[in-house]
């Protein structure tokens, strides 16, 4: 089973570790790294993925794993990747996304009417796109499988593993990982965090979010 991990200057690093260290689990998985160019890709922190292929090479993954960025605004102007997605996802079994890499589906006129979930900061940007939003943290809708913002890739990737290999499969994967959230405080939503925490992470994002 060939799975696509999508690479693009700016990606948030979490977005696609979190999945990919479920996914590349998988029984028989053969994990590439796509991106539009043969060369290194930066995160928004730093961290540096080299691509295995670009479209050419790989048109017809299996499954598509796309990351969000801190800067979502940015990967939407890649035409070549959307015209990538445009081109592959028709044919792949799933079509996965991690916080704002939802939004590359929307962009490149693929969901339809599919439900998908993202950054909690993100979804009005989002349902301005047309897409359905949902403010799940992991919403599977064939053949789209969504996780909220950037740890949410876990949650997705092993909620989807229990969909294609069962939940014995899924469970043994969360234990090797040691999966066993116990966060120090409990604001990980923007219901727990409270209207000062919000704003403040808002404040943050808001230049991120403003069209170049």
């Amino acid at each position: 089973m060939q799975i696509a991990f999508v690479l693009y200057d700016g990606f948030t690093a979490l977005d696609l570790v979190s999945a990919y260290e479920v996914i590349a689990s998988w029984p028989e998985a053969e994990n590439r790294f796509l991106a539009t160019e043969m060369r290194p890709h930066h995160a928004d922190n730093g961290l540096i993925v080299s691509p295995t292929d670009t479209p050419d090479s790989l048109p017809r993954p299996d499954v598509i794993v796309i990351p969000g960025s801190s800067r979502p605004l940015g990967p939407l102007e890649n035409q070549a990747l959307l015209a990538w997605i445009r081109a592959a996802a028709p044919h792949a079994q799933w079509c996965t996304s991690v916080c704002t890499g939802s939004s590359l589906y929307a962009a490149a006129g693929v969901l339809g009417s599919h439900p998908v979930t993202t950054h909690w900061a993100f979804r009005e940007v989002l349902a301005g796109m047309g897409a359905t939003v949902s403010t799940a943290r992991v919403v599977i809708d064939p053949p789209f499988a969504s996780g909220a913002g950037v740890s949410a890739g876990i949650d997705m990737a092993l909620t989807l593993t229990a969909r294609i290999y069962g939940e014995a499969t899924a469970r043994m994967i969360q234990l090797a990982m040691e999966y066993d959230p116990q966060p120090p405080f409990d604001a990980g939503s923007p219901e727990k965090a409270g209207p000062q925490v919000v704003g403040e992470v808002l404040n943050l994002f808001a230049a991120a979010l403003q069209p170049n």
